[in-house]
């Protein structure tokens, strides 16, 4: 098995300043540590050697980085984080491979939690939207949701027409 695809590099309008990226640092040693970008937008790629890469955001992109590692005994890691690309002066939170760091909508961790995760990221895209440009409202939504144990609600349709009309609306 290889290293998952980047969703979408092209099309993207960078929102920043050049050379204010998010840079995210992706590792893959098979069946050993895993971090790829489940979903978002890349505006640059630079390849360090085989096994690993940094994927650049431009800020406001959204982007899922999921990270697993394994050891002899079993898995050791498994979480998704759902950040937020900042702009510069923005505040930020900082996560091992992510600088500077971004806004975390969504962070959870353990297989149970991150495959509810991804079967809604699965969800959003079998409505033929794009993850990366759902609500983040949405995200912080699910976060919230698994930190107390709670099933989150689906994405819908209509909760995207709305956000997008917020965002229409917004200066």
């Amino acid at each position: 098995m290889s290293a998952p695809a980047i969703h979408g590099a092209a099309g993207v309008r960078p929102s920043s300043p050049p050379g204010r990226l998010t840079e995210v640092e992706l590792v893959w040693r098979e069946k050993q540590i895993e971090h790829w970008i489940r979903f978002g937008h890349a505006v640059h790629e630079q390849i360090l050697d085989r096994r690993r890469r940094v994927l650049s955001f431009p800020a406001g992109a959204v982007f899922a980085f999921v990270r697993w590692a394994s050891n002899g005994f079993g898995t050791v890691v498994s979480r998704i984080d759902i950040l937020r690309a900042v702009s510069a002066g923005e505040g930020y939170q900082t996560l091992p491979s992510v600088r500077p760091g971004g806004e975390i909508l969504l962070q959870t961790s353990g297989w149970p939690s991150v495959e509810q995760v991804l079967l809604l990221i699965d969800a959003i895209e079998a409505l033929d939207i794009d993850p990366a440009e759902a609500a983040p409202d949405y995200w912080c939504h699910v976060h919230n949701r698994l930190a107390v144990g709670h099933a989150p609600r689906s994405y819908c349709r209509q909760q995207h027409r709305a956000w997008r009309l917020r965002q229409r609306a917004e200066p």
